[in-house]
């Protein structure tokens, strides 16, 4: 979708320039920044729907910056990494990124990817917009449909997970696409295949950990006891499979 608010952060000027200048050809509106100081000031000026961050950046390293903005319901990041390590992958999942990018990159990955990550962004906020306006309409008899998994209650509708004192539990739109596919997979083992399909993520490569990075985080947010998980269980050498009541 044009005209989407984009952020680019990396402290290598040539870069920023030629990944501006190719997202403002193709309709992006484009901003940059050089560490997160910078970046910071540019979203208290005006939101991002997506920012590219750089993994190795001046002081504060783009790690901890993905953090923060995941803590504080910030946009959807995608990592750029000069690393193809995979120790690289697996932290920029944990912090809350959404996708990474290894450089040097292909453009056209590029905005395959951050297309990827829009789409799904932009199906959970209007989810998230709708969900009240039916409630209402529907009346109170009229409830929503939710999936309890583990410690938290997953609501389909509204596309949030909310523990059982009413707090809600941060999820970015894989790993609610994630659950939905587990909620409407009950014991039945999916494969990391079917998971990654299910979940619209076309943008993976053989041997990839991210869905394995991914349910990890998810089970720390629902399981009991996540290094003892009782709710999505893993099935070795098959995949993963979601045990209600477990």
């Amino acid at each position: 979708m044009a005209g989407e608010r984009i952020i680019v952060v990396d402290d290598e000027p040539h870069l920023r320039e030629l990944v501006e200048d190719y997202l403002l050809e193709h309709g992006y509106k484009v901003r940059t920044a050089g560490c997160g100081t910078t970046l910071r000031a540019a979203l208290a000026e005006e939101p991002a729907d997506l920012v590219l961050l750089d993994v190795n950046l001046p002081g504060e390293s783009g790690f901890a910056i993905a953090r923060a903005l995941h803590a504080e319901n910030g946009p959807p990041i995608i990592m750029l990494t000069a690393s193809g390590d995979v120790v690289d992958r697996v932290v920029g999942l944990e912090v809350g990124a959404d996708d990474y990018v290894t450089k040097p990159f292909d453009f056209r990955e590029l905005r395959a990817r951050m297309e990827a990550v829009l789409r799904r962004h932009r199906k959970a906020a209007a989810a998230a917009v709708s969900a009240p306006a039916a409630a209402a309409t529907a009346g109170p008899a009229a409830g929503g449909r939710s999936v309890r998994f583990g410690v938290a209650r997953l609501d389909l509708d509204a596309r949030r997970l909310l523990r059982d004192d009413g707090e809600e539990v941060k999820l970015t739109a894989m790993e609610f696409d994630l659950l939905h596919a587990f909620a409407t997979h009950p014991n039945r083992v999916l494969t990391r295949d079917q998971l990654l399909d299910m979940a619209h993520n076309k943008e993976w490569e053989p041997f990839d950990r991210s869905i394995d990075i991914r349910i990890a985080r998810i089970r720390r947010k629902i399981e009991p006891d996540p290094e003892h998980p009782q709710v999505i269980k893993t099935v070795r050498g098959a995949g993963y499979i979601y045990v209600p009541g477990g």
